[in-house]
């Protein structure tokens, strides 16, 4: 019987939470209550830290949940660079087939050319050379056209020797199918090199479309390679942006890892923080509401912050961790509360009806600042302004999106 009691006194000391703190016993555990009490005298034995290592801890899953979304958006960006870059592969393969088209339509194009130009040469020589006939022609015409429609009779009528009779008409009957003949032969030419030359124009006119169709092709794939390879830029800035996030966060992991340690050892410790930095995108909004004036610091009347509409009274809450560098009334901001989250970095809280917070306080994140007032306009609502590395940046490009 005693060794099942010191079995089972070994398991609810196996079974007990690592800080001591038991939250509950069960049946097998309860003869061991005197040791809860033990282990809770130790937990109120030191109420300085056990609160500090609460919040480290609740800093530490902080930092833990954003740096698996930081992974999870890491993985994204890489899915979508290969994406991107599979793109990318199309459009050069028809880039290529587009500029390949293109030389080989030039080269017809070319030889249209070619062709056009001899067969202008051509109409011009024919052309030519029917000026150079055309006197003779004329006069035979002329002459043809004084017979009459009797055409050669008066002619042959005209021979004083009878025996020449035949040998003339002969003559005559041979220069008139030549006449006719070389009419016939000079408009047939004509006809043939006029009608070519139609053809080849319509060759030239077609390949010329079908060029200007391939050069857009060509044009439209390199700009939309050009889009791709910006977008892969982007991504690759991103990607950076994103590890270098990850980077800061680990490195704030470490040190709350070490601020537990000495919690846990009982020594000093300073308050344990966070870097706002890799929340970018991730804040929570100091108020529920809509935006009624953006972030404009180049407009004419310029903005460094945005206005959230909401209730008056509304609780306004802090969107990180830091410090209250200021708590009061300011002029222009009405009652303004400014919280310091170190390496320069600061939020403002402006328009508010009363302040919850003082100089020096350490205010977690989600903690009320104070409460919505009215703004200049008489509405109500929060001035919201946010300056890192002394700047003010687009509060917007912070906060989590609205869905």
């Amino acid at each position: 019987m005693p060794d099942r009691r010191a079995a089972r006194r070994r398991r609810c000391q196996e079974r007990a939470p690592p800080n001591g703190i038991i939250f509950a016993l069960n049946k097998t555990c309860a003869v061991f209550a005197g040791f809860a009490i033990f282990a809770v005298f130790a937990v109120f034995a030191s109420p300085a830290q056990s609160p500090e290592r609460a919040r480290t801890e609740a800093l530490a899953r902080r930092a833990t949940d954003r740096l698996q979304a930081l992974q999870r958006e890491a993985d994204r960006l890489a899915a979508e660079e290969r994406t991107v870059l599979g793109d990318l592969r199309k459009l050069e393969i028809e880039r290529q087939l587009k500029s390949e088209q293109v030389r080989q339509l030039d080269g017809d194009i070319a030889s249209i050319q070619t062709e056009l130009a001899g067969t202008t040469e051509n109409i011009a020589s024919l052309q030519q050379s029917e000026l150079a006939a055309r006197p003779e022609l004329r006069a035979r015409l002329v002459s043809i056209y004084k017979l009459g429609r009797a055409r050669y009779l008066r002619l042959l009528l005209g021979t004083a020797d009878a025996r020449q009779l035949g040998h003339a008409a002969r003559t005559i009957a041979a220069l008139a199918a030549m006449d006719r003949e070389r009419l016939a032969s000079h408009q047939r030419t004509l006809d043939e090199i006029t009608s070519g030359r139609r053809t080849l124009d319509t060759r030239s006119r077609q390949f010329a479309a079908l060029r200007a169709d391939a050069e857009q092709a060509r044009v439209a794939a390199i700009r939309a390679a050009d889009a791709r390879n910006a977008l892969v830029r982007d991504i690759d800035r991103r990607r950076d942006v994103n590890a270098q996030l990850a980077g800061e966060l680990q490195g704030a992991q470490q040190k709350l890892q070490r601020v537990l340690r000495d919690v846990a050892a009982g020594a000093g410790a300073p308050a344990a923080v966070l870097p706002i930095g890799p929340f970018r995108g991730d804040l929570d909004w100091p108020v529920a509401g809509a935006v009624r004036t953006r972030f404009a610091p180049a407009e004419r009347t310029p903005s460094n912050g945005i206005e959230i509409g909401a209730a008056e009274g509304s609780d306004a809450a802090a969107v990180h961790d830091g410090t209250v560098a200021f708590a009061g009334p300011f002029s222009g901001f009405g009652n303004l509360v400014i919280l310091d989250h170190g390496a320069q970095t600061f939020s403002l809280y402006g328009d508010l009806l009363d302040t919850a917070v003082k100089k020096g306080d350490r205010v977690d994140r989600g903690r009320r600042v104070g409460t919505v007032g009215p703004t200049a306009s008489g509405a109500a609502g929060l001035y919201f302004e946010l300056r890192v590395d002394g700047h003010p940046v687009d509060p917007l490009q912070w906060l989590k999106q609205k869905h």
